[in-house]
């Protein structure tokens, strides 16, 4: 078979294609309300007053509650990384793995956990944790070696 030939095959089996795929993408403005719909509500404060549970006052006193332990900051935030040893963390308990880093001092791992260290992002990525918070996580992942 020629060149031409085949060259000619190829453009008839992609125009053939490419016109099936046209056809079967519904462009009818149902079509696409029904591909662009909203997924979703957003609700605002006062939209959800009188529903139990929902207040505002159930915001506030959350925060009234106080920094949180170190152990729900670990458990939440740190405990996939310095669980296991992803990106090279030392692990909560392993004091072998935490000995260089202890000689650095207290101060120094506050700073690095605040501030970020090697594969380690600020805060942890906890970037909702108080500073408090993020030393009680550091204090509880010491008093384990």
């Amino acid at each position: 078979m020629s060149l031409l030939k085949k060259l000619l095959l190829v453009g008839v089996a992609a125009a053939a294609l490419s016109g099936m795929a046209y056809a079967a993408n519904d462009m009818s403005s149902e079509a696409i309300d029904a591909r662009t719909k909203p997924v979703g509500s957003v609700y605002m404060a006062a939209d959800l007053e009188g529903i139990v549970g929902a207040s505002a006052d159930a915001q506030d006193s959350e925060e009234e509650a106080g920094p949180r332990d170190g152990e729900t900051v670990y458990t939440a935030h740190c405990a996939a990384c310095h669980g296991t040893g992803a990106a090279g963390a030392p692990i909560k308990g392993n004091a072998e793995q935490w000995e260089s880093h202890v000689a650095k001092g207290h101060e120094t791992l506050v700073k690095h956990a605040l501030e970020g260290f090697q594969g380690m992002p600020a805060r942890g990525a906890c970037g909702a944790c108080s500073d408090e918070e993020i030393i009680n996580a550091v204090d509880y992942m010491l008093d384990a070696i």
